[in-house]
């Protein structure tokens, strides 16, 4: 099967497995950053899964919204690009993709550093690390990455070695429902593919920016279980960016990816 196969498959992932996943796996108490940190800077890699990414990805700055960020990830010249998808080892790699609404989140960043300067900043379901990249790059004062697959945690720390920056921390547990961090930013992109899941994110996020006054940025190219969730009368438009030609073809056709800025009102209860 052609990856571009698999890649169909992992879109309709998000819709189940992965999205199941995210709701089954119950974050504690998140007060402090560094209770909840299971992949910490200074951690190595186990040298076979290193080994494995390495030889099964692309080092790549091209085909997307941010050429100086360099990622490992899944392209036509890779194996896994045609081969069985049952055959990878580690489960379904949504990480090996940098898919819009991250790529849109990043090139914000990027252009507009005074976002994140001098701020905490929580990359939620962060994959390939691409946007808690950009943020470091841009003067972040803390970045956490969080993603509840351990292997996207190792790919993000390789990704952090090859953009030349020490790695930030990660941490794999489902931290949605938890207590509210204290975070002055919290970044997710693609993350609405799931009614339960998007249900889950609204209620967390509203209580984050009720409690600790957080602010909230979503990227999103503009996929009909984003548009017709509730949250979306809750938005306002940052920017949005047309997509190159790369990732238009790996997204379905997808043409544009849009940064939200999330202000839900405060008599809002649902």
């Amino acid at each position: 099967m052609a990856f571009r196969g698999w890649k169909r498959l992992l879109l309709l992932g998000r819709q189940n497995t992965f999205a199941k996943a995210w709701r089954s796996r119950k974050g504690g108490p998140l007060l402090r950053w560094k209770r909840c940190c299971h992949w910490s800077a200074g951690k190595s890699l186990d040298p076979e899964v290193r080994a494995f990414l390495e030889e099964n990805t692309e080092v790549t700055s091209s085909g997307h919204l941010t050429p100086e960020i360099r990622l490992r990830l899944l392209t036509p010249r890779c194996r896994f690009w045609k081969e069985k998808p049952d055959l990878w080892p580690y489960g379904d790699p949504f990480w090996a993709i940098y898919w819009p609404g991250g790529q849109a989140l990043s090139r914000y960043i990027l252009d507009n550093p005074r976002v994140v300067k001098g701020r905490s900043v929580l990359d939620l379901g962060s994959g390939c690390g691409a946007t808690a990249i950009a943020a470091v790059m841009s003067g972040a004062s803390q970045v956490l990455a969080n993603d509840i697959d351990p292997i996207a945690g190792m790919a993000m720390t390789l990704n952090c070695e090859l953009n030349h920056m020490n790695p930030f921390p990660i941490t794999i547990k489902n931290i949605i429902n938890s207590e509210a961090g204290d975070w002055d930013l919290i970044v997710l992109g693609d993350m609405f593919y799931d009614e339960q899941l998007a249900d889950g994110l609204h209620h967390w996020l509203r209580k984050c920016i009720r409690i600790q006054q957080t602010e909230v940025l979503i990227g999103d190219p503009g996929r009909h279980q984003f548009l017709s969730h509730g949250i979306r009368s809750q938005l306002h438009k940052v920017i949005e960016y047309s997509l190159p030609e790369y990732t238009r073809q790996e997204n379905n056709g997808l043409t544009s990816s849009i940064v939200w800025s999330y202000q839900p009102s405060n008599n809002l209860e649902n």
